[in-house]
């Protein structure tokens, strides 16, 4: 591989449940969010993401908020979102957001904008959903605008001009690394690369190599804009226990529970365990022994060619002991073997 591959994790700060099996306040499972990143930090994991939601069962709706408490409390690891809703939002706060948090990590901050798979920011933020395409396309151009320039001089439909503004705090030493998120269109694929931007793909189902296509696509559309392409990384859902059945019978009946609340939303039938195992053995859910984790996630890296994998591994109300042994064998034996595998 020309660069150096790096693994990650993600949360979104789902609500897990304490001994009694209630529920924990969103309150207790943020405190247990920076546990879990100050723990993914001592071994050495290299990139920890947050993601923001604004309903009863995510916990985190101020990602960078966490992450600069997690920053606080860490030394090396990267720190970002998975992802930040940018269509909701201003580009210029999210700027400052980051750019603050860039500050207080020495230079750990990143960021991964995204349209959202989730919508209840439009509503919460004033913003119709008949326009989700045009507000995210705009608020690309101005946050693409903010981190390569001093000063801004932009025009848009949805907020007033700005005229040579500077937006402060500017990021010390490098540009904000800012990433674009996909889920599946070659349209998103192709603006990431207009913008000159990293490219993180969910693939939250499926045989991950269907994405080959679109890796293809974006190397194509560097090709024709004449510059070098950028990483791509992938973000997808997983689990690590000791043994590849254990993995699975801790894991089933929460991620049936999230699936289901999600797929009853979105007119989905309900997960039976057929899809679950499908998925385990073939699809992009990367759930079993560190062993079996690690020779999945290695033949996604080879076969797709990306420099970033991203394991999401908070799934549903699993409780807050499991994700940190889940935790500790991603970072102490997933990872080096990972490594070995890729070569």
């Amino acid at each position: 591989m020309t660069q150096t591959l790096e693994l990650g994790l993600d949360t979104f700060g789902d609500v897990t449940t304490g001994p009694d099996g209630a529920p924990l306040p969103q309150a207790r499972v943020i405190r247990d969010v920076v546990a879990e990143a100050v723990l993914a930090d001592q071994l050495g994991v290299d990139f920890f993401g947050v993601g923001e939601h604004h309903r009863v069962d995510f916990a985190v709706s101020s990602p960078e908020i966490v992450l600069a408490a997690i920053a606080g409390q860490t030394s090396r690891i990267k720190l970002g979102s998975a992802v930040t809703v940018l269509s909701s939002d201003d580009p210029i706060r999210v700027f400052q957001r980051f750019s603050t948090l860039d500050a207080v990590s020495n230079g750990r901050a990143e960021v991964i904008l995204g349209r959202g798979s989730f919508t209840e920011s439009f509503p919460l933020f004033g913003f119709e959903l008949s326009q989700y395409d045009q507000l995210f396309e705009e608020k690309l151009d101005l946050f693409a605008a903010l981190i390569r320039q001093p000063s801004v001089t932009w025009r848009g439909a949805f907020r007033p001009p700005l005229v040579d503004q500077a937006v402060f705090p500017q990021t010390e030493s490098a540009p904000l690394k800012t990433w674009i998120g996909v889920g599946g269109s070659p349209e998103s694929v192709v603006r990431a690369a207009r913008y000159d931007l990293p490219l993180m793909l969910a693939i939250i189902g499926g045989d991950p190599k269907r994405f080959a296509p679109y890796v293809d696509l974006y190397h194509r559309a560097f090709g024709e804009l004449g510059r070098p392409a950028r990483p791509i990384g992938v973000h997808s859902p997983g689990y690590v226990a000791d043994t590849d059945e254990q993995a699975r019978e801790e894991l089933w009946p929460d991620y049936k529970r999230m699936r289901d609340r999600i797929g009853a939303e979105r007119g989905w039938p309900p997960m039976g365990r057929a899809e679950f195992e499908a998925e385990a053995d073939h699809g992009s859910l990367y759930v079993g022994s560190p062993e079996t984790v690690a020779h999945k996630i290695a033949t996604t890296v080879q076969a797709l060619g990306v420099q970033r994998f991203q394991m999401k591994y908070s799934a549903g109300s699993l409780p807050h002991d499991k994700l940190m042994r889940c935790i500790a064998l991603y970072g102490e034996r997933v990872i080096p073997r990972v490594r070995e595998l890729v070569g």
